[in-house]
């Protein structure tokens, strides 16, 4: 009754308790052929028996097309292997006590078992008199006929929904190959997988496990937390659960049903299934040992030959996919870390409030070209009015090459600027342009360099722009200027004109805003347009905390494809300004 195969074939033939035009017109068939009250087309599932096709029932089994097995003599059918024919089922000692005589006023049977193309019995075809009758040979040979051809359809169907399911596995590794493509990192991965399933004969569960030197740990999608995946989260190489066995013994491992769990499996993993409601898994190593992944369904499973081959081809997907989302991570990681050693920690400068912000670009390595900087000036004496460096710089690119000629640049500068005793910004540039003249630096880079001075209880700002987007900046009176003097990018060449300074009076309440292109610059917009929208968000949000300033400006940011770098660096002059 509960033979995987047989069930699949019936789910296959998508019939159920409900009425199918094709089912009933076999069974009027029958009743005209044959002459009886009523007639049935039975399908036994693992628990009841369904009629799809039916004519003649009344009253309230009919309604619900469908009884207990305990009302049932297609069981029977199904049982031998072959057709039922009783002329007084009250007097046969294997139907006299069937619910089905009183209930169902069956008396009289013949049923004809209804195969598919593998030989399961999935029901009958019968016939039902409610008197005593002895079937002709005629009646048997026709009813025989009929249920041959009726069992054809059933094959027609089962096959059309196989070849549908052959297209969808087809569907399903064309959306595998692109989506598991895209996976962002582990956990990503996961839900990308999970998503990639649908439909009823799909896996409720699909698990990936991941091998270390210990074992198996499970990769768990915070979003979709199952009980199980937290308190199994890590499998010894030697547990006995379906997942380890295909690790240590590298090979597809499926458990049709929950008998094959029990039989061949530990009663942790049992109770790990049964807490999930799922009674059958396939376990596919990923190439290279590099973990499992698993499939669980919630009943009973059977596996057509393509089913397996398309999951074992996801399988190798999964483990590309791991390999790169791991070599990604491991890339990051050194990014970030290069990033954190390159950024400035910025100084604590009475009279001054600081804050900085660096978005990488986000296809690139978490790191680029771009930077800011901020250090004071030695002092003589404690007595010595405090100076302050600043600079935001871009050098051409945004990888990791990038970066290390933007840490050298950077370095470099902030010695031009110590070696002078000027300490001014254009001497230090100009010092820059002969070192990229000399060394192989690259295409070359924009920056503002410049310095904060306080005097007589202001501050003035001295700097000097080679290419770079202007400095904005707000003064409570007169709302936000575009610092726009500049000289030529840092390209190095020999006949470079010298740079120069310039210099401008920084009012209490002032805020000053570096940044670099990423900030302002769109595909779709003019820099114009964008340099105008950021100095109309600095003009709304000059008076508010400069983190949430920061977070304005960068407000839409992480929506743009293939963004630039972004590094600011804004300076807020206190009201006393001291």
């Amino acid at each position: 009754m509960k033979d995987p195969g047989r069930l699949e074939a019936l789910r296959l033939a998508g019939l159920t308790a409900a009425a199918d035009p094709g089912m009933d017109r076999f069974a009027r068939l029958v009743t005209r052929l044959l002459h009886v009250p009523v007639s049935l087309v039975s399908l036994l599932e693992a628990d009841r028996q369904v009629f799809p096709g039916m004519v003649g029932m009344s009253g309230f089994w009919a309604a619900r097309r469908e009884t207990p097995l305990t009302h049932s003599f297609c069981q029977h059918v199904v049982a031998d292997g072959g057709p039922l024919v009783l002329s007084d089922a009250r007097v046969h000692p294997r139907t006299c006590a069937s619910l089905a005589i009183p209930d169902l006023d069956v008396i009289a049977y013949a049923g004809m078992p209804l195969t598919d193309a593998d030989g399961h019995i999935l029901g009958s075809l019968c016939a039902i008199d409610h008197r005593p009758r002895e079937w002709t040979a005629d009646e048997l040979h026709d009813l025989e006929d009929l249920t041959a051809a009726c069992s054809m359809e059933l094959r027609l169907r089962i096959a059309s929904e196989l070849i549908q399911r052959d297209r969808d596995h087809a569907g399903l590794l064309l959306r595998a190959s692109v989506e598991l493509a895209h996976a962002r990192d582990l956990t990503d991965l996961t839900r990308r997988l999970r998503h990639l399933f649908q439909g009823p004969a799909e896996p409720a569960f699909v698990g990936l496990l991941l091998a270390d030197s210990q074992g198996l740990w499970r990769v768990i999608d915070p979003e979709d937390v199952r009980p199980v995946e937290t308190a199994i989260d890590h499998l010894e190489r030697d547990a006995a659960f379906p997942s380890a066995l295909a690790m240590r013994e590298q090979r597809t491992v499926f458990v049709p049903d929950r008998t094959g769990l029990l039989r061949g499996f530990g009663p942790e993993a049992v109770a790990g299934y049964d807490s999930l409601g799922l009674e059958s898994v396939m376990c596919v190593p990923l190439p290279n040992r590099r973990g499992v992944l698993t499939w669980c369904w919630s009943r009973p499973h059977v596996l057509a030959p393509t089913e397996e081959a398309v999951l074992t081809t996801v399988a190798g997907y999964v483990s590309q996919a791991v390999e790169r989302t791991r070599f990604v991570a491991n890339r990051l990681s050194t990014a970030e870390q290069l990033q954190a050693a390159m950024l400035t920690e910025l100084p604590d400068v009475p009279g001054l409030d600081m804050a900085a912000l660096y978005l990488p670009a986000a296809d690139q390595d978490m790191v680029g070209g771009d930077w800011y900087d901020a250090y004071p000036l030695p002092t003589a004496s404690p007595a010595t009015r405090p100076a302050l460096m600043l600079s935001i710089g871009d050098v051409i690119g945004h990888d990791v090459q990038a970066a290390t000629v933007m840490g050298q640049i950077r370095s470099m500068l902030r010695q031009a600027s110590l070696d002078d005793p000027a300490h001014s910004p254009a001497t230090a540039l100009n010092a820059i342009d002969r070192a990229i003249d000399t060394l192989p630096l690259g295409l070359g880079a924009t920056a503002v360099h410049a310095r904060l001075d306080l005097d007589d209880n202001r501050w003035r700002l001295t700097w000097s722009n080679a290419g770079h987007p202007p400095p904005l900046l707000h003064t409570p009176d007169g709302g936000v200027a575009s610092l726009d003097d500049h000289d030529l990018i840092l390209l190095g060449t020999s006949d470079d004109p010298p740079r120069h300074d310039h210099t401008r009076d920084l009012p209490p309440g002032s805020v000053l805003l570096l940044y670099t292109d990423g900030l302002v610059e769109r595909r779709d917009a003019d820099i114009d347009a964008g340099t105008a929208h950021t100095a109309a968000v600095l003009a709304r949000h000059a008076d508010k905390p400069l983190p949430l300033l920061l977070d304005a400006l960068a407000k839409g940011l992480a929506e743009i494809p293939q963004r630039d770098d972004v590094a600011v660096l804004v300076v807020r002059v206190s009201e006393d300004g001291r």
